[in-house]
């Protein structure tokens, strides 16, 4: 599939990166109103694959988005969304009723958080389109011909047994064409349990080259006794140099595959403020980004926006400081950003966060 991006023009890895999964429609009470007090509310669309489709797409890397969306004006507008931001929409599936008979686009409502009142989210999500599509009908080998990376969430397979045999399935066709493959747990409370979300994405890991997060996972001190537990039980969630090291190195001795795993760490002062950093192992090292400390416009998308990130990095072969480092400066300017997505055109914008450059650019 041909790509050009009109507004970068040619200037591109040359490489193809496809993701799949589901967008939704995104309504938002304006203001940092509280939902119960709403009476309008703003419109726009999104969803962690797709964000992160037109992230990379924003900087000029050849991407595409496969998903299923009704055929009404909502789906239509969604795909429309996606196409105003140069995301490759040529496999995405339009169905009628009688593919999916509930033939509705996922919708999903965000009170904004404000000072110490923290964001809620309200799903509105069950069966919509794609949980509703027979995808033994899809052609997986001829989707994924000629891309190059693969980027999958555990998301998607939470939302229905067909969604889970897609990805289970995806993984394999891409590991068997070679693809470069990563996966973001992205565990997801309201749609399935911990042990459901552990039990799936653990037997994603063999397919998988970069990991994005350390849960969840299964990584059992003893696979033969899983009443010793798990290496990551007790590591906090803002966990020391050596003790994310150390959990890199237990994953990395299970899933040799992997070739980099990255995590973000999210410091919240309040719901207005927060500050990320990130750790990632790559090439036999774990590094440490530096610590990035901002005011909050729109938190949702913020680890969407930070794999992004490190997937450009690597498809632009950065120096590892520097993938993770602009990996974290993505995430905080997305926090800058209303909507889903990291829509940030000019890379330099967040090299220059990357390089803690806060001057005016003239």
């Amino acid at each position: 599939m041909e790509h050009f991006n009109p507004i970068l023009g040619h200037e591109t890895t040359g490489q193809k990166f496809i993701t799949c999964g589901e967008i939704m429609l995104r309504l938002t009470p304006p203001n940092y109103e509280k939902l119960r007090m709403a009476s309008n509310f703003e419109a726009s669309y999104g969803g962690s694959e797709a964000n992160i489709a037109l992230a990379l797409a924003n900087l000029g890397v050849d991407s595409t988005f496969f998903s299923v969306v009704p055929n009404n004006s909502l789906g239509k507008s969604a795909v429309r969304w996606l196409r105003s931001n140069d995301v490759h929409c040529t496999p995405m599936i339009l169905t009628e009723p009688n593919e999916t008979p509930s033939n509705r686009l996922g919708t999903y409502y965000l009170e904004t958080g404000y000072g110490i009142r923290p964001s809620k989210v309200i799903y509105d999500r069950k069966h919509s389109a794609i949980t509703e599509y027979d995808f033994s009908q899809v052609d997986l080998d001829a989707l994924l011909e000629g891309f190059d990376w693969l980027h999958l969430s555990g998301i998607t397979p939470a939302l229905a047994p067909n969604c889970r045999g897609l990805i289970i399935d995806m993984l394999k066709v891409a590991k068997k064409k070679g693809l470069t493959v990563s996966f973001d747990g992205n565990f997801r409370s309201t749609l399935w349990t911990w042990d459901e979300a552990r039990d799936f994405c653990t037997e994603c890991l063999p397919y998988v080259d970069v990991l994005l997060g350390i849960e969840p996972y299964h990584l059992w001190k003893d696979e033969n006794d899983h009443s010793k537990g798990d290496w990551k039980d007790g590591v906090p969630l803002q966990p020391s140099y050596e003790q994310q090291d150390e959990i890199f190195q237990h994953f990395i001795e299970r899933y040799p595959n992997l070739t980099c795993i990255a995590r973000h760490v999210r410091y919240a002062h309040s719901g207005s403020e927060n500050s990320l950093k990130a750790f990632m192992w790559y090439d036999g090292h774990t590094f440490e980004s530096k610590l990035f400390t901002f005011n909050i416009l729109d938190r949702v998308g913020g680890g969407d926006a930070f794999a992004s990130g490190l997937i450009y990095a690597m498809l632009h072969d950065y120096k590892a400081m520097d993938m993770i480092n602009f990996a974290v400066a993505s995430s905080a300017i997305k926090h800058t950003i209303h909507g889903d997505a990291n829509i940030t055109d000019d890379v330099s914008t967040i090299r220059n966060l990357m390089n803690m450059n806060y001057d005016i650019k003239r």
